[in-house]
């Protein structure tokens, strides 16, 4: 059973070389990159992916169905340019697909692990993704943050499997947040201008958001990092929220 990956790029230059390592011995590695202007392609060429290219859209989704369009298989694991498959996750992941081949499986849900002031956020595990598809039975809205719409049965790793975890090596400072916050916030427009929020609903929202990375979720094992990263959240979901009341008032709604 061939297993292709996915990779999409822009810029992408700082992880890269660990993502691609991780993955080296899958049977093909497709790059679609958005016209990056550093080294990413050189990198990728190093590897001897083959590499396509997409238009820039700001944000990765636009993007993801061309991309696993471009795989030569039919299961196919989709990977940001930051993340790094171990190798008990890639061994599991064949069994899975030579299992899955005659069933009505089409997709592995997987956890990821997460960092921040370089320690691992209890709070955002086990942060499940699914990442590996069949390429014939998978939709990925346009939308940011969006999930793929899957034809099929999806099946999912126990989270108990740190080993078997994909690893997020994006550890990114507080400025780098604050700054994904702004424009993943006005992305986030696109698919919620239409939402309404009452004072009361948006203090909900956002409480619940810093309590259930704090306290449900065990962000408090963390520390300072810990209470930093569920603020930083629910900070996204204020923002969100108060750009959509924003355009509401300035269009009369």
């Amino acid at each position: 059973m061939k297993i292709s990956v996915v990779i999409n790029t822009f810029n992408s230059e700082r992880f890269l070389d660990a993502c691609l390592k991780s993955v080296a011995t899958f049977d093909e590695i497709v790059l679609c990159d958005m016209h990056s202007t550093d080294q990413t392609c050189a990198i990728a060429e190093r590897y001897g992916c083959r590499i396509v290219y997409h238009e820039r859209t700001g944000f990765v989704e636009p993007a993801r169905n061309y991309a696993i369009a471009q795989a030569s298989n039919e299961w196919v694991l989709v990977l940001d340019s930051d993340e790094v498959v171990p190798e008990a996750l890639r061994e599991y992941l064949y069994r899975f697909a030579e299992r899955s081949e005659h069933t009505e499986y089409a997709a592995l849900r997987m956890p990821r692990k997460n960092y921040f002031f370089g320690k691992f956020m209890h709070g955002d595990y086990p942060d499940y993704i699914v990442r590996l598809i069949r390429k014939s039975k998978c939709d990925w809205p346009v939308t940011i943050h969006a999930r793929p719409n899957i034809n099929g049965r999806t099946a999912s790793i126990p989270s108990r499997r740190h080993d078997l975890a994909i690893v997020h090596l994006a550890n990114e400072s507080v400025e780098a947040r604050l700054a994904k916050i702004n424009v993943y916030s006005d992305k986030e427009l696109l698919r919620r201008n239409n939402q309404r929020f009452s004072v009361g609903k948006a203090f909900f929202k956002c409480s619940w958001r810093f309590l259930r990375f704090y306290l449900i979720k065990g962000g408090f094992r963390d520390g300072k990092a810990g209470f930093t990263y569920a603020a930083l959240n629910a900070c996204y979901k204020f923002t969100t929220i108060a750009k959509i009341w924003e355009r509401q008032s300035l269009s009369g709604k």
